[in-house]
């Protein structure tokens, strides 16, 4: 393999010349540039990218961890991220956890490694101080609320954002309310969970544990959610769903069943994909692109800032009404 040493010596020129050479760094003579790039050619040598970001000491790449490529939620964080860092000329390496704590610690491993400059995390499943470790050596962002002082966050609220769900349906004077999550422990379920019994015990009512359905993250889980409910002798008249593709999934289940929505089962959503749109479920939108966007923003902050910033941006819900509640 040819290595920049022995251009250099076919050249009778230094190294850095070579270095310059390839750089195109303006200060090289004409002819000794003419004479290096014709021993470049002839010999078909390629740099080494790792030896030139070693170098430079950056990678112009920005790592994306998500727990699935084809939710659309994701997607459309990942969408709004791609938007703002072409703008920087950065290229995103994408990695899938599949909702497995280890995977994401192998791509923790890899910002330590310095395969990227940063790191923009969409869910995290790893504990607040093994990420504060990790946070030393490049920068990290949340795409949900986190409780880490040194890495910055984009979030929505997602308490307020099932509070308001539960604020519209009991309006509507739905009181026998249900609700569907994805994995059942993660920081933002938690906090959904909570706006969901508050929001019962406000009127009185205690949640009954056959209308909640946790672990929901496929349409396949929606689906499967909607067979549960068809064979209850008791029903909710209304659903919280976290996510639009589930809610979807759900509204279509249950009135091939025969069960009318919203008259038997109203259904809301809590995010801003446009399954949502298509099947007409009222949402709770989440703005996901925009959170893409901010969060490469503070990335991007971060990295070109000698000083460490940790910034957390809340992004406000909005309610959506459609003919599902």
């Amino acid at each position: 393999m040819t290595t920049i040493r022995q251009i250099a010596k076919l050249a009778n020129v230094s190294v850095s010349t070579v270095s310059r050479v390839l750089n195109n760094h303006p200060y090289v003579n004409e002819q000794t540039r003419n004479d290096v790039q014709a021993i470049i050619d002839q010999l078909n040598y390629t740099p080494n990218s790792n030896a030139i970001h070693l170098s430079k000491g950056k990678t112009n790449v920005i790592g994306i961890s998500l727990p699935l490529v084809n939710n659309q939620y994701y997607s459309s964080i990942l969408e709004g991220i791609a938007k703002e860092a072409a703008k920087e000329n950065y290229h995103l390496m994408v990695c899938q956890t599949n909702n497995d704590k280890k995977k994401e610690e192998e791509i923790l491993q890899m910002l330590r490694n310095k395969k990227m400059d940063g790191l923009i995390m969409c869910s995290k499943l790893n504990e607040g101080s093994s990420l504060e470790m990790f946070s030393t050596y490049a920068p990290i962002v949340t795409c949900e609320a986190n409780d880490v002082p040194s890495i910055s966050s984009v979030y929505m609220n997602h308490y307020e954002t099932f509070r308001m769900s539960m604020d519209y349906l009991i309006q509507k004077g739905h009181t026998k309310i249900g609700y569907c999550i994805g994995r059942k422990n993660s920081f933002n379920s938690t906090h959904r969970k909570q706006a969901y019994i508050e929001g019962l015990h406000s009127i009185g009512v205690t949640p009954n544990t056959n209308w909640t359905f946790e672990e929901c993250l496929t349409i396949d889980d929606g689906k499967h959610v909607a067979q549960q409910l068809v064979q209850l002798d008791q029903r909710p008249t209304a659903l919280v769903v976290s996510c639009n593709h589930i809610a979807a999934s759900i509204r279509k289940e249950i009135e091939r069943n025969g069960i009318q929505v919203p008259e038997q089962l109203a259904i809301i959503g809590c995010d801003d994909q446009p399954i949502g749109d298509l099947f007409d479920i009222t949402t709770i939108s989440s703005q996901s692109e925009q959170l893409g966007k901010h969060a490469f923003r503070l990335f991007f902050k971060r990295l070109t800032t000698e000083q460490q910033l940790n910034e957390h941006i809340e992004v406000s819900p909005q309610l959506i009404e459609r003919t599902s509640t």
